[in-house]
């Protein structure tokens, strides 16, 4: 076995690789495609029916998809640090206050479908998904636009409701992707798997049994951007389980096997003597935690959240479920983002039954508490239900609580997540964009993805703007550390732990120490196949 540890600096929060990537082939013509085996799995449903759409998708899966057939006007560069133009040749705040963004177009751009695209496109694509306003999707990443204007084909400027540094942060995620104003219906998703972007590749996608069974990346001819595409196709392969995935690498019918590995997988791929396959850790910002429902009647009561924080034991937790390929996490921030504390450390230290027990005797709370915690049995990975035993472990040990666990496919579970049918439950968090900001706003700002009726007027009106009006992103660390420090007392949401990213692949495909950026998402115009000999 061929392993690399990829160790990466900090930029601006962000994680950077230090490898240059090696491929050989330069996307020659008649190669074989790059097979990318994944667990990811895309239906579409009643309750999500358009997984591929812009304002409905927002989850690490469904961006690998977008990231990699839609433009943004600025993209994350290849080594970090801070947005670059992609759609645009260059953009930047025009006033003092960072309320007035400015960007202009590249010359010439086109769809893949050969039609023109111009400001107007990009307007048409913001106002869009202000306009459908899909509760699960990423409106909140945009909704600080007051307007938009397009004072010609290719310029276009953005009006802030308020100042936001990180603004060009979101420009780079999918969430801004461009759409083809002829295409997409300005009120209504687009139900079903159709794409249409000018990304660095097309998209063709075959179905069977109500799900994508693959999906054919192939090299759009009318792409205008800044990446270097080092392949002419890729395929992805969307298996049943991790177990699926590994036979099918070892037996040669996928090329490279990524999200979600599991631990034991990780383990036995780092031991192997296998030559053939290569495994490659990065460093990640995914985290994990549970979320409350502040209004139910059980976990409502902030006693019972903080016994929970300071019964649950996070180093157990990932020495036996994830056999340390995770870290413990004691913030909503991850340790590799700028302005991290320890918050929840500090104020609960190590797991205290007896602190745990005088927590509920002081609010006259009775025990045992009983509570439900529930998890998704189809989106985090096979260790999601060990993971959630061990939990209700924990918590049951010493009799303080009695608690049972539900699991529940993820169409369904997220739906009922948005209508707060759980009292508390199991969520992941891959970022949009390195930023503290990051995660914190969509967790705890007016439009939060998670619905919470939880509000901290301190965290929502002080707090977060006085961030955002920081250009420079370390000058926001105290007002970030107060955030993080009101959240470990209230405990709307409770850290778990911080995971590492690994891609397992074949010996001939080059570019994996880049194929995935901080926020989990596949970069697959970095792949490759090196030349025999």
């Amino acid at each position: 076995m061929n392993r690399k540890t990829l160790v990466l600096p900090v930029v601006m929060g962000m994680l950077a690789p230090v490898l240059a990537g090696c491929g050989g082939s330069d996307a020659a013509e008649g190669a074989a495609p790059i097979v990318v085996g994944t667990t990811d799995q895309f239906s579409a449903v009643p309750e999500a029916p358009a997984p591929f759409d812009p304002a409905q998708s927002y989850d690490a899966a469904s961006w690998n998809i977008l990231r990699n057939t839609f433009q943004t006007l600025m993209r994350l560069p290849r080594s970090g640090g801070d947005p670059v133009p992609e759609a645009a040749t260059r953009c930047g705040f025009s006033d003092r206050r960072n309320e007035q963004y400015r960007c202009t177009l590249r010359s010439g751009l086109k769809f893949a479908n050969g039609h023109a695209l111009t400001s107007e496109d990009v307007k048409f694509s913001v106002d869009r998904i202000l306009n459908i306003k899909y509760e699960n999707g990423p409106i909140g990443l945009l909704s600080n636009i007051d307007e938009v204007e397009t004072p010609s084909a290719r310029e276009v400027v953005f009006h802030l409701k308020s100042p936001d540094a990180t603004f060009p942060h979101k420009l780079a995620t999918p969430a801004a992707s461009i759409m083809d104003s002829e295409v997409y219906d300005e009120g209504a998703l687009r139900k079903g798997y159709d794409v249409d972007g000018s990304g660095p590749y097309r998209l063709k996608t075959r179905i069977g049994d109500g799900r994508v069974l693959s999906a054919v990346f192939t090299r759009n001819p009318h792409y205008k951007g800044g990446l270097k595409i080092k392949n002419n196709k890729i395929e992805m392969r969307f298996l049943s389980d991790s177990g699926a995935m590994e036979s099918a690498l070892k037996k040669g019918e996928i090329d490279m096997m990524t999200r979600t590995m599991s631990p034991d997988q990780v383990r036995r791929f780092d031991l192997s003597t296998d030559e053939e396959i290569e495994l490659v850790e990065m460093p990640g910002q995914e985290i994990r935690y549970l979320a409350f429902n502040t209004d139910d009647k059980v976990v409502g009561r902030k006693a019972v959240r903080q016994a929970m924080a300071q019964l649950i034991d996070r180093q157990a937790l990932v020495r036996d479920v994830y056999a340390r390929t995770a870290k413990p996490l004691y913030s909503i921030v991850p340790t590799s983002v700028g302005s991290h504390v320890n918050s929840f450390y500090n104020k609960y230290g190590e797991p205290d039954a007896n602190a745990a027990r005088a927590i509920l005797r002081r609010a006259g709370i009775s025990t045992p508490v009983k509570l439900t915690l529930s998890y998704t049995t189809d989106h985090y990975g096979s260790a999601t239900a060990k993971e959630f035993k061990t939990l209700q472990s924990q918590l049951n040990r010493g009799g303080l609580f009695d608690v049972s666990i539900q699991g529940v496919p993820w169409t369904k579970f997220r739906a009922g997540q948005a209508k707060r049918s759980y009292g508390v439950y199991g969520m992941g968090w891959f970022p949009d964009f390195p930023d503290a900001d990051n995660f914190t706003d969509p967790f705890f700002g007016k439009d939060n993805f998670l619905h919470s009726p939880y509000r901290n007027s301190t965290i929502q009106s002080r707090l977060i703007p006085r961030t955002r009006q920081e250009a420079e992103r370390t000058a926001a660390a105290d007002n970030f550390k107060k955030i993080q420090d009101i959240v470990a007392e209230d405990v709307p949401v409770l850290p778990l732990w911080q995971g590492q990213q690994y891609v397992a692949a074949r010996g001939d495909v080059t570019g994996l120490e880049w194929a995935l950026n901080s926020a989990s998402v596949l970069q697959l115009w970095e792949l490759d196949r090196s030349v025999p000999g």
